[in-house]
This record gives structure tokens, sequence and C-alpha cells, in this order.
């Protein structure tokens, strides 16, 4: 029995090494991720019993992913499996003013293939307190998108808590699905949501009032979404948080990373922090998720310390190669702390 269950699909991430482009690569590094497995990797990390659900191929390579989830101490019993094959996306990893570049190779797969009554969510759910699902699964496939209302529905009426990140990706919704009626129905069911300015405009046209976006650069303040999470809430009456993540792209080597928090009454905004030299920033946004999820759930009452622990998280995610954070619970707290010196530890 798992506190907390994450259900999506989980790739095979391959990269040309360091910075180079994906036509002057010879090889390619293999790493396992995807939205809803590095949240569950964080959680594990911060010693959170998580389960991950997924379908994988019964093959060699679907093993290796469901063994790097077990690596990091993440429940694999609830994967399910069929199919023929793992999700792959390649990734360019960009420098300076040339941005990163995602390549996905993920129709037919394994997940995209599932269907409803694959998973039998009133086992899955025994003695589970929360619930997280992006907007990345009902993305893939109109089966991917019934299955995770089946399982928001089982979840609802079980009185767990459930989240989303929501999580556009324009590179996806490409299987002709009512992309604003599958969200808004999904999105529904929620009691925390995670999204940022894009998330909200493109499935729901909910727009920050008075502000555009792409003039504003790395000042936008925090309450200068506050139309946005106001007109969240209003749409999505269920909902008793809405946290949006603000990322000032002032290059792809350098973004400033802050986050606020809107309860329907107060808005809690974080510290910036500038991350001047990004190792990876692929899983930033599930970075922050994974330990905000820890933070609701470890200081219920303090909204605002979980905010500072997920903004501080997925700072450090920032440093670290892969999609998923391997930061430490000691590191996190040092860094919200203060203490971004970086210092040797010995």
């Amino acid at each position: 029995m798992s506190t907390v269950v994450t259900f999506g699909e989980i790739m095979l991430r391959l990269a040309p090494q360091g910075f180079l482009r994906f036509s002057q690569a010879n090889s390619f590094e293999a790493i396992y991720g995807g939205g809803e497995s590095n949240v569950a990797v964080s959680l594990a990390n911060y010693g959170i019993d998580v389960d991950f659900v997924t379908r994988l191929p019964k093959n060699d390579i679907g093993e290796c992913a469901m063994m790097e989830m077990r690596k990091r101490g993440v429940g694999t019993d609830q994967i399910i499996y069929g199919g023929d094959r793992l999700g792959i996306y390649f990734l360019e990893t960009g420098a300076v003013s040339r941005g990163s570049k995602v390549v996905y190779d993920r129709a037919h797969s394994a997940m995209a293939e599932i269907e409803p009554n694959m998973i039998d969510w009133e086992k899955v759910f025994q003695g589970t307190k929360w619930f997280h699902w992006t907007g990345i699964t009902p993305a893939i496939s109109q089966g991917a998108a019934d299955a995770c209302l089946e399982a928001v529905k089982v979840a609802s009426k079980l009185g767990i808590t459930i989240s989303t990140d929501l999580n556009y990706r324009a590179k996806l919704w490409n299987y002709g699905g009512d992309r604003e009626a599958i969200m808004t129905e999904l999105t529904s069911y929620c009691d925390i949501i995670l999204g940022n300015e894009e998330d909200a405009e493109k499935h729901f046209n909910i727009k920050p009032e008075g502000l555009d976006i792409t003039t504003q650069g790395h000042e936008v303040s925090g309450q200068a979404f506050l139309s946005v999470c106001k007109q969240m809430m209003a749409k999505f009456p269920k909902a008793q948080k809405v946290i949006t993540t603000l990322r000032g792209s002032i290059s792809a080597s350098h973004n400033s990373w802050a986050g606020v928090m809107y309860d329907g009454e107060k808005m809690y905004e974080s510290r910036q922090y500038q991350i001047t030299h990004i190792v990876d920033r692929v899983g930033g946004g599930d970075s922050f998720m994974g330990a905000l999820i820890y933070g609701l759930l470890t200081y219920p009452s303090e909204d605002q310390k979980a905010l500072d622990f997920a903004v501080a998280a997925s700072c450090l995610k920032h440093t670290i190669y892969g999609d998923a954070n391997l930061a430490t619970l000691e590191e996190v707290e040092k860094l919200m702390g203060g203490d971004a010196s970086g210092r040797v530890s010995r």
C-alpha cells in the first residue's frame, strides 16, 4: 500500500552527448524517464511510499524501464504488461541562445495502446492518500485519456487527494481528441492544480489579465498571475490550491525560477532563484510537483514552506543530469535555508 500513486508513460530518452546536435551524434546516451515517473522518483527520494502505474512491453527494454524505477525505490507492483514497444524521445540539449529540441517516437507504444478496464484501480488505490496524473497522459491517445478518467473517478469516489500538472505539449494531442473537453473533465476532479500560463491558455483559454507574458521576460511578478489562479478556481470549484511556476528564460543556459500558490484567499510567493548554468532542465516541472506533493503531505498547515520546498528542489534539479531529481532532502532544506554556496561537503 503506497501513500502516493502516479500514472503515466515512462520512456527511453536518447540524447547526444553534451551539447552536440542530432546531426553531430555518433552515439546516444540512454536514460529512462517521464513526467509521472519523475514525480514518483522525487517522492521516493524523500522517503514517501509511492507506486508508479503504467503499461510496459514485456521485453528487455520494458524491463530496463521497470528496473530504473525499482533502483530509485519506486513501487512497481501495479505496473501492467502488454504491447510491443516502449515510447522513445530524442533530446538535443540547447545552450545559450540555442534552445533544446525534443523529437517524440511514442506512437503505438504500450502505454499509447492502453484501454479502460486494463487496470484494477480499486486494488491500486488501497491505502492510497494521493493520486497524481499529468496532461501528458491524455495527450498520448484516446485510450490513455479514457484510462486516466477511469482512475480519477475511482480516486475521487475513494476520497483520495488528486493532483495534476497540466503539462501542455504542442507536439502531442495529434490523435484527434478534443483537448479542452478532455482536460476540463479530468481537471474537474482535481484538488491540486499545477500549471503555467501556457498550460492555462492552451487547455482552457485562460490568460493573465493585462499581461503579455512574451514581452515580460524574467521580470514577471507572481502577482501578475493572480487572475489566472482566480479564473482556474472559478472553472474548477473542487480545487483547493492552484500553483504556477514562474520560469524566466534569459537563455537556454540561464533561467530564473520561482513559484506562486493560491488557496482561494491568499497568494503565496516564493523567492526567485537565478539558475545561471543549467545542466539539464528536462524534468524541472516534475521535480517541482514531486517536491510540492511532499511538502503538502509533510507540512499540511504550512503552505509557504511547502511552496518554498518545491521551488528549492526544482532549482537543484536543474543541476542534475537526467530526467529525475536526485537531490536529497538535506540538500533541499539547505538551499531553502539560504545556503546556495555549493561548497564541498566533507
